[in-house]
């Protein structure tokens, strides 16, 4: 076995291993209830953070030693762990915990691979991966908007309407809850294209507050079960497609009509859902 062969055995070791520890600790969060499993998603989230930043710096060259890992190459793994941690309360005791386990595993597993990859290329970011990261971005982003409903009682509205308006604390939860999601997912997409760390900032800062608005509104609205996550991520992506388009590209009659469809897809599932409520 070549020197090569054997480093990049040692790397997809390393991934296992930490993806193996967020299953352990997505598996006993099934164990604790609201509030405190939010106390447990903050732990994670630093545990997944520190975690990622060790397997990235180990495995760099002494060229990317010194330059670092990047803060973003960070955020979809420790992202993804947090979500499959408030998604998994929606599987019931029993066998079906072990498929969601390993779902869990391997998300988690293929965004440190993701992330590793392109912290490794020596030409940059390709085309093909600067694709692979935002179809990646809006998976974790829908089982991230999951996940915050899961962990919010009453934030998953039910198709008969049963649970009710939100008490006002519960629907702040919510709405913070998805806007940070947002926020990082959407510094994780911004960071493709903009190098100035001020302006990545200040565009995640709209993603939150674009996708906390939506929330609340999709949950006031009581859009049933998983409509709501999934227009949440529809609303993400079409933000997405709006701040990091370049104006004159903006102008264009193609991306006009793309998002005017989009736009509308959403407007009509709502109203769709809505008229089916007794």
């Amino acid at each position: 076995m070549d020197r090569r062969s054997f480093a990049a055995q040692q790397d997809q070791s390393a991934h296992r291993d930490l993806a193996v520890v967020a299953v352990a600790l997505v598996g006993l969060s099934r164990l604790v209830e609201p509030p405190l499993v939010w106390l447990v998603a903050v732990l994670l989230l630093g545990a997944m953070l520190l975690g990622a930043l060790q397997v990235l710096a180990d495995e760099a060259s002494p060229a990317e030693a010194a330059a670092g890992v990047a803060i973003e190459a960070l955020i979809l793994p420790a992202v993804a762990a947090v979500a499959c941690l408030g998604a998994i309360r929606l599987v019931p005791f029993g066998l079906w915990l072990a498929p969601a386990l390993a779902v869990t595993w391997l998300l988690v597993h293929r965004t440190l691979a993701l992330e590793a990859r392109i912290h490794h290329a020596p030409t940059g970011l390709s085309a093909d991966d600067r694709t692979a990261v935002l179809v990646t971005v809006l998976l974790v982003a829908f089982v991230g908007f999951t996940g915050v409903a899961a962990m919010v009682p009453g934030g998953l509205a039910q198709p008969t309407g049963g649970a009710g308006p939100l008490p006002e604390t519960n629907l702040l939860v919510l709405a913070a809850g998805d806007g940070i999601i947002a926020g990082l997912l959407g510094y994780r997409a911004v960071a493709l294209r903009v190098g100035n760390l001020v302006d990545a900032l200040w565009s995640a800062a709209t993603y939150l507050t674009a996708i906390a608005i939506g929330a609340a509104a999709l949950r006031a609205m009581e859009i049933p079960r998983l409509m709501g996550p999934a227009l949440l991520t529809l609303a993400f992506y079409l933000w997405d497609a709006l701040t990091g388009t370049h104006p004159a590209r903006r102008r264009e009659l193609r991306w006009i009509w793309q998002t005017g469809l989009l736009a509308a897809l959403g407007v009509v599932v709502t109203a769709w859902n809505l008229l089916l409520r007794p």
